[in-house]
């Protein structure tokens, strides 16, 4: 089998526009979001809109970071301290992360074999708990019957706030991901759809949620030059009762993700043909597992996973090992001790230890691979081919 020579980590190179952009941003001197004259809308505000406008919200923030507008949302929807809040037991650090930063306490609920939250746990957990708030991960672009889970929030009256940091971009049924509860948290973190290295959004239609976000997250008294914030009669109330966390989006990355946002969709079609020559190289793999995408489902196949089920730890890590050693990169979610970006909840020590069963019975053997946009379709069915021959003698040793 010949060896992959490809980088799973080098994402595309910004364009012409990008770069010419932050250049202009670096003659100016002017990078902070408020550094502005007159009536100037900041590049910030302008990603503000354009974000906006692309998501069908009303109101848009530009922040640090994913986990940064995650953890706002929750205080900005008045998430009180050692308050549960609901999430996905599959996800990734920054969803418990950004909880905990928020004053709440993860409240971890099963997944099922398609790697989305189990909608019947979760309405066990709902009554039991009688928690307010879940924050749903839409972990690694999967997203879950969003007609039953709404039909769930509404009857318990829990808040959603959507991790959509794989997600921007997919919808269900037509809705975008991100519009289907108060909140929607994105990330433009480099491996996401768009990339400024690090940084954030947060989507909403509540004039007064976004307030208090937009204040918890540095306007001092600028809040009037944001692009799609509320209007000013909104901040009276919420203005002096709001603590500034600073997490401010500056101009220099913000000039760069408007390019990118402008192409957005054409990088979704790009990423769709990657995932889809992958799939077929795996679907006829036995005992090879691939998430089952159904109709009302408009996916971004920036990244892929599979299962093998049954496969025991150390056929898992004999696995990645011969993968590796023909340049394929997979990460695997049955590992308790985190690797890199990859962990899983028992490896959040400071979260206090839950039982999931089902969850850890299905990360027990799945497995994840990035899809960078620089590669070509032949590199995917390369790659699709070297997963194929070293998965086969692990389900043959399974199936004897």
């Amino acid at each position: 089998m010949q060896p992959f020579t490809g980088s799973f980590t080098q994402q595309e190179a910004l364009d012409d526009d990008a770069i010419l952009a932050a250049t202009d941003v670096l003659r100016s001197g002017r990078l902070h979001r408020y550094n502005t004259v007159g009536e100037e809308l900041s590049l910030a505000s302008q990603l503000e809109q354009a974000f906006a406008a692309y998501q069908g919200a009303h109101y848009c923030l530009a922040c640090a970071s994913g986990g940064y507008a995650m953890a706002i949302a929750l205080r900005a929807a008045g998430l009180q301290q050692g308050e549960a809040v609901l999430t996905n037991g599959f996800t990734l650090a920054p969803v418990p992360g950004a909880i905990t930063a928020a004053g709440g306490k993860p409240l971890l609920v099963e997944i099922t074999e398609e790697m989305v939250i189990d909608l019947d746990d979760l309405e066990c957990k709902a009554v039991e708990s009688k928690a307010r708030f879940l924050l749903l991960s839409n972990m690694r672009g999967h997203l879950a019957d969003m007609d039953r889970l709404s039909q769930i929030v509404r009857k318990y009256g829990l808040i959603l706030i959507e991790d959509c940091a794989h997600t921007m971009g997919a919808a269900w049924n037509g809705i975008k991901s991100g519009n289907f509860g108060l909140a929607g948290c994105f990330s433009t973190q480099t491996y996401k759809h768009l990339n400024s290295g690090e940084g954030g959004l947060l989507t909403s239609d509540d004039p007064e949620f976004m307030a208090r976000a937009i204040i918890l997250s540095g306007s001092y008294m600028l809040y009037e030059r944001h692009g799609a914030a509320p209007p000013p009669q909104v901040f009276e109330r919420v203005r002096l009762e709001t603590p500034n966390m600073s997490g401010r989006m500056d101009n220099l990355r913000a000039a760069i993700l408007l390019p990118q946002l402008a192409r957005l969709d054409e990088s979704i079609q790009r990423w769709n043909q990657r995932y889809r020559e992958v799939e077929k190289g795996l679907a006829g793999v036995d005992g090879l597992v691939l998430r089952h995408r159904c109709d009302q489902e408009s996916f971004v196949g920036s990244s892929i996973q599979f299962r093998l089920p049954g496969i025991d730890a150390n056929a898992a890590r004999a696995f990645i090992a011969d993968a590796k050693a023909l340049g394929v990169e997979l990460k695997w979610f049955g590992n308790d001790d985190p690797v890199g970006f990859t962990s899983n909840h028992k490896s959040w020590r400071y979260v206090e230890a839950q039982q999931l069963p089902g969850t850890d019975r299905i990360l027990a053997g799945l497995f994840d691979m990035r899809l960078p946009l620089t590669f070509s379709l032949e590199d995917c069915r390369h790659v699709a081919a070297i997963i194929a021959h070293c998965a086969a003698p692990r389900v043959m040793a399974q199936a004897s």
